[in-house]
């Protein structure tokens, strides 16, 4: 079975109202249309990585993609791990766990995206404290980094309400423009 190659597709957390997993292949064909349908309203740029922008089509196709890609590149050394967002059976969003060199750094990074008529409900919160419960408690990690421009206010809030801490900023480059993230950091002890 492949789940004896591939244990993690065995890997469930669940809080009240929702289910973080891997998903099967009709799972992630329903996550891709979620996407398709949007994540942000049009006129926001919330997101580093443009793939949002892309007609819905290729949006839909870049999450099918882009999934398989961490599974197949995944090492213990360098990993990202994609855990679909199920709230009453269905495919909402995305949270993402990543660890890099995690065994000698004990920090993992969280990213996220959750579909548009799924947002303002306290889903994001509820699928963040998830993937840090899995985090701390589930792989023993010491600390725990995620990134939000300063002007999008919703992530902020979420990490603020899970205790996150500043950690300074970062400047990138988003469509020849700069741009400003919050760096935010969690500790085992907070």
């Amino acid at each position: 079975m492949l789940i004896d190659r591939w244990p993690l597709l065995g890997l469930r957390v669940r809080t009240s109202r929702l289910e973080l997993r891997l998903p099967t292949e009709g799972e992630l064909a329903e996550l891709a249309d979620v996407a398709a349908g949007g994540v942000h309203e049009p006129d926001r740029r919330p997101l580093l990585v443009p793939w949002t922008d892309a007609p819905p089509a290729d949006r839909a196709r870049d999450v099918v993609q882009r999934h398989w890609r961490r599974r197949g590149n995944w090492t213990p050394e360098y990993w990202t791990l994609e855990l679909v967002v199920f709230a009453q059976g269905r495919p909402v969003g995305l949270q993402e766990v990543q660890g890099r060199e995690f065994r000698v750094r004990r920090e993992v990074s969280t990213g996220s995206w959750l579909g548009l008529a799924h947002q303002g409900q306290g889903i994001g919160t509820e699928m963040r404290a998830a993937a840090l419960h899995l985090a701390f408690a589930g792989l023993g990690a010491e600390h725990a980094t995620t990134a939000s421009f300063v002007d999008n206010p919703a992530p902020l809030a979420v990490s603020r309400k899970l205790g996150y801490q500043p950690d300074g900023i970062s400047r990138d480059t988003l469509h020849g423009q700069p741009v400003v993230s919050q760096r935010l950091r969690l500790t085992r002890a907070d």
